[in-house]
């Protein structure tokens, strides 16, 4: 089989400050999303649903819980080849510092790669949402003959000035890329997209940050030091040398990259028909497989709501927001448009009557909007939080305020009364 001459390079990228708070105690790819899953599991899910199954997550902040999610999560047959290691940054005798971009993560894992029998490498990012088959892209690679292979995206005048943006021939071959280009370059940069995309005035190929590298090439462009990343060196240097093909993809895409689009990647599994579609069998989304009870609920009227396994319901509404696991919401409380990552264990009934001890949840009376409540929360009774653009951003011990979004920072203590 081709996957079986693949291998998957998961880029956890760097501190992750965009994304702090969320990162303040987790690596990028372990932040969690949709209730349940983390980020990571969107390229391993891909991954595993494109038959690939020998994958290395690459990272080096705060990388505890990423590693036992994974080793908690993945187990493969002990017959199979099949497997998702976790590569954190080391010193070695060649190399004496930190991953400097995702080039030199690569360049430095490289050592471990090469025990491995493989003619292609898939690189991938792991703060991304969408759902991709791989094989397509690699069944193109092949087919086109080509050394490098990138994944793009038709995108808007607005989006293009954040992306790499490139041009390609009718042959589907890159031609000249750019880096994050101002408006005024944009006329230039038209590609000829598909009449569904144009009809969206989505006329600029965008780099997704996903490509194919052919097992030799990659082993000659690592052997150069002073290129550190695949995005603003490797593949602007290397269109013009070597055969470049850009493979068009028009799905569902969104780059974690802030709070504020992760905020939204989360609040749009609400709508009726979401553009990410988590109830497709054959692009299942994988997780820890947690031995969880049902979620109760109790005298609450919900309306556009994803709530995850093993919680317990009292509130009065719930709208337009997504629940995490085992979270907790007390009689008559409100929570609109809200993101609850939920709890990652359950308090004994003993500690729940404890007067003296803080209940993990959001307790009663409250009313909650446009927030984030990051992992082991513990709200009191009749807290306001009322996120919104009329509030400054600002951070303190508990939260911190971004783009109007309130973000309750990881086991914070909100007490009774609190208002924001």
């Amino acid at each position: 089989m081709i996957n079986d001459k693949v291998l998957a390079i998961i880029l956890g990228g760097g501190q992750g400050s965009r994304l702090h708070p969320l990162t303040e105690e987790r690596s990028k790819p372990a932040v969690p999303i949709a209730g349940k899953y983390r980020l990571v599991d969107i390229p391993i899910s891909n991954c595993i649903n494109s038959n690939i199954k020998r994958m290395f997550v690459l990272t080096q902040f705060n990388s505890a819980s990423l590693n036992r999610h994974i080793k908690d999560t993945y187990h493969f047959s002990f017959f199979s080849s099949a497997f998702v290691d976790v590569l954190a940054a080391e010193q070695t005798p060649e190399n004496k510092g930190w991953f400097q971009g995702t080039a030199d993560a690569v360049r430095q894992s490289m050592h471990h790669l090469l025990r491995h029998e493989f003619e292609y490498v898939l690189i991938l990012s792991g703060d991304q949402l969408y759902q991709m088959d791989y094989d397509l892209m690699i069944k193109a690679h092949i087919k086109n003959k080509a050394k490098i292979s990138i994944a793009t995206i038709p995108v808007n005048a607005k989006d293009a000035t954040s992306f790499g943006i490139l041009k390609a021939d009718d042959k589907n071959l890159v031609t000249s890329f750019v880096e994050k280009p101002d408006t005024s370059l944009l006329p230039e940069w038209n590609s000829d997209v598909s009449n569904e995309m144009k009809a969206q005035g989505r006329n600029y190929l965008a780099s997704m940050g996903i490509y194919i590298f052919n097992k030799d090439l990659l082993i000659d462009l690592m052997s150069n030091p002073d290129t550190i990343d695949f995005g603003k060196e490797i593949i602007p240097q290397s269109i013009h040398e070597h055969k470049t093909l850009s493979y068009q993809y028009e799905g569902y895409w969104t780059d974690i990259g802030n709070i504020d689009s992760f905020f939204e990647a989360n609040i749009g599994l609400t709508a009726d028909i979401p553009e990410f579609d988590l109830y497709n069998k054959s692009k299942r989304i994988y997780t820890r497989a947690r031995m969880l009870p049902t979620t109760k609920v109790s005298g609450t009227t919900l309306n556009k709501t994803v709530i995850a396994e093993g919680c317990i319901i009292s509130a009065a509404k719930i709208e337009q927001s997504v629940i995490g696991i085992r979270s907790r919401i007390g009689d008559e409380s409100t929570i609109i448009n809200t993101y609850m990552m939920g709890s990652d264990y359950y308090q004994t009934l003993d500690d729940v009557n404890n007067s003296k001890i803080n209940i993990i949840g959001i307790g009663a009376r409250c009313f909650i909007k446009n927030a984030i409540l990051d992992k082991n929360c513990c709200i009191g009774n009749d807290v306001r939080i009322n996120g919104g653009n009329h509030l400054e951003d600002t951070e303190t011990k508990t939260y911190a305020i971004k783009d109007g979004i309130v973000v309750i920072k990881k086991g914070a203590v909100i007490p009774n009364g609190f208002v924001l």
